[in-house]
């Protein structure tokens, strides 16, 4: 290695490259990021030739399957809703009425009665079923019979003795022996007299009102729930 002169006159000789530490480690590690780094023109056409297959095909396919959703021949039967008992086309909603004589005798109806609700038809066993779960979600009620929450009560009675009267008009009219018949009856009006009591005097914000209205209440929605037991099993 030739020397090199300073300006100060003193010669220096150049370390070789090589002779650094870590110095051919450095070059090679450069030399294979370099390498893989790259690519050549080749491979970069191949990769886009195998992308646009690819889409193709994922387009292709997506094409066939929308075809064949449009022209897949559908059942009538299967996809009408019509009879199913869950479908209305008449607007305003049927207005419900009852057969059997459970409504107040005085006012021909029940104060408690909430408008514009649809009953999907579920069946016999559906209906004997569904006023065992609603008598039960009302004795679940006892929580909101407070003085600040009876404004609660009425609209959550209002809604659960609505579905349980029609239930039961329905239940007394598939009862074919007339002893049974008149017991159901005796004891939906006791039920919904009840309920009326309640409703007035959740209505009139009266708590000691409701709370004695209520403890009968639980007793008459215990019994109708036993009662429902045994139709569920003999219907």
């Amino acid at each position: 290695m030739p020397p090199l002169t300073n300006l100060h006159g003193v010669s220096k000789t150049l370390i070789p490259l090589t002779c650094l530490p870590n110095a051919h480690n450095t070059i090679k590690r450069a030399q294979v990021v370099g390498f893989l780094g790259s690519k050549t023109q080749e491979e970069e056409e191949e990769e886009e030739a195998s992308e646009c297959s690819v889409q193709t095909t994922r387009r292709a396919a997506a094409i066939g399957l929308t075809t064949l959703v449009l022209t897949w021949p559908f059942n009538d039967k299967i996809s009408s809703a019509k009879d199913n008992g869950f479908w209305v086309e008449d607007h305003p909603l049927p207005r419900l009425t009852v057969t059997n004589n459970i409504a107040n005798e005085k006012t021909g109806t029940r104060s408690f009665l909430k408008r514009g609700l649809f009953m999907p038809d579920i069946g016999l066993k559906g209906s004997v079923q569904r006023i065992k779960r609603y008598s039960f979600d009302l004795l679940a009620m006892a929580d909101l019979v407070h003085a600040d929450t009876l404004n609660y009560v009425r609209k959550y009675l209002r809604l659960k003795s609505t579905i349980i009267y029609y239930d039961f008009d329905k239940l007394i009219s598939a009862t074919p022996v007339d002893d049974e018949k008149q017991q159901l009856t005796d004891m939906a009006n006791k039920l919904f007299d009840n309920f009326e009591r309640l409703e007035e005097a959740s209505r009139k914000k009266s708590l000691p009102e409701t709370q004695s209205c209520y403890q009968e209440t639980e007793v008459l929605l215990k019994d109708v729930m036993d009662r429902m037991d045994v139709l569920y099993e003999t219907i």
